[in-house]
């Protein structure tokens, strides 16, 4: 009977651990790639990527165009506590900044969740330089609506 607490516990330990290294693991590998530590690994891939990019787009649009700098938000997004809209920032065809101008939910824990949330689809937009972006566990409708409304206002701006 004693060794039932211990055995709870020992499970509670394990399966928290397991969850934190599973969704620690994204986040700790995007700050790695833009500090240089695995710039290596990634740079010959991602970079020829977006230069294609770049060289496709730019055949048939003006020097200045490609170099503006445009913002839009996009649509407002209802999701299960609450709704959300995000600001996209480009310049030519690259993701330059991301924001949440608005953002209103039904309760406080939702809001200290989409808080927490936020800047982790922020990096996830920036890095895939689209609105294909991982969730966040346990954000699941606020990371649904973020990528909408993100993939709006990429729509509006004619970024692909």
């Amino acid at each position: 009977m004693k060794r039932a607490p211990l055995f709870v516990f020992a499970g509670t330990v394990a399966g928290l651990a397991g969850i934190l290294s599973f969704h620690t693991h994204p986040q700790t590998a995007a700050p790695a790639a833009s500090a240089g530590t695995h710039a290596a690994k990634d740079s010959p891939t991602q970079p020829a990527r977006r230069q294609d990019r770049k060289k496709s787009r730019s055949v048939g649009s003006t020097p200045a165009s490609s170099s503006a700098v445009r913002s839009l938000t996009g649509a407002t997004e209802r999701y299960g506590y609450g709704q959300l809209a995000v600001r996209v920032t480009v310049r030519g065809s690259r993701i330059i900044n991301v924001s949440v101008p608005a953002l209103s939910t039904e309760e406080q824990y939702s809001q200290q969740l989409a808080e927490q949330a936020i800047p982790t689809l922020r990096n996830e937009v920036l890095t895939a330089q689209s609105a294909h972006i991982d969730g966040v566990s346990g954000a699941t409708y606020t990371s649904q609506a973020y990528a909408a409304s993100v993939q709006a206002a990429l729509d509006k701006l004619h970024v692909a």
